[in-house]
């Protein structure tokens, strides 16, 4: 070992040694270094950092996800609140993409006063449109949550323009009834008009031939 690298502490060994010989000295210098030299040996690699298990993380994630929702659905009007704002906070302070996926499941989710299903659509789509983000498990929830959030919201777009088409048909139907019931009345109208006028020709017919007979020759002795 050179000499720079020989610890302190053995050097005083192999110096400090009262009372020795030349030959003593010597000796105990060697059974010196070799002591030192198995304490400064080869050091041992630092240990490798743990190996992440991702189906294990996404297991535990996901089971985390599940009872929140859990607890959102049959929890009372406070603790609905609670988790919401929690949700919310949580995401404000710092979004990343786990915390915008728990919100977006927040909001996404039936059954409490705050399921906004357009909201959670659009933050779904902005993590599926980068979604090496997630953990696999994220990534499928998402996924799925997406896909049911979208077929919802798409049948529920279909619902709104058959019931607006319903109505306008109806309307329509009504319009079309109120047409007829309007021509028909009209209608009725102008027949009674007819009718009175032809009364009224009738009635003057039968007062000139009455007004003739009356002035017949001889039709006032008889």
């Amino acid at each position: 070992m050179p000499p720079e690298r020989i610890p302190p502490a053995c050097l005083a060994v192999t110096r400090d040694s009262p009372g020795a010989s030349r030959g003593t000295a010597a000796g105990g210098a060697l059974v010196a270094l070799i002591a030192c030299g198995c304490a400064f040996g080869p050091q041992r690699a630092p240990s490798p950092a743990p190996v992440v298990n991702a189906a294990a993380a996404s297991s535990t994630v996901l089971n985390e996800y599940l009872l929140l929702l859990q607890h959102l659905v049959q929890g009372k009007l406070s603790e609905q609140a609670e988790i919401v704002a929690s949700a919310q906070r949580d995401y404000d302070t710092a979004p990343t993409p786990s915390r915008e996926l728990k919100l977006a499941l927040v909001f996404g989710t039936p059954g409490h006063p705050a399921t906004d299903l357009p909201r959670a659509q659009g933050l779904l789509r902005e993590l599926m449109a980068d979604p090496e983000m997630l953990l696999p498990g994220e990534r499928a929830l998402a996924f799925l949550v997406l896909s049911q959030i979208d077929d919802h919201l798409t049948l529920d777009a279909e619902n709104r323009r058959l019931q607006s088409e319903a109505v306008r048909a109806d309307q329509q139907r009504m319009a079309n009834a109120n047409h007829r019931l309007q021509a028909e009345m009209d209608e009725n109208t102008r027949l009674r008009r007819e009718l009175e006028e032809a009364r009224a020709k009738l009635d003057a017919i039968a007062n000139i031939e009455r007004s003739l007979n009356e002035r017949k020759p001889g039709s006032t002795g008889r």
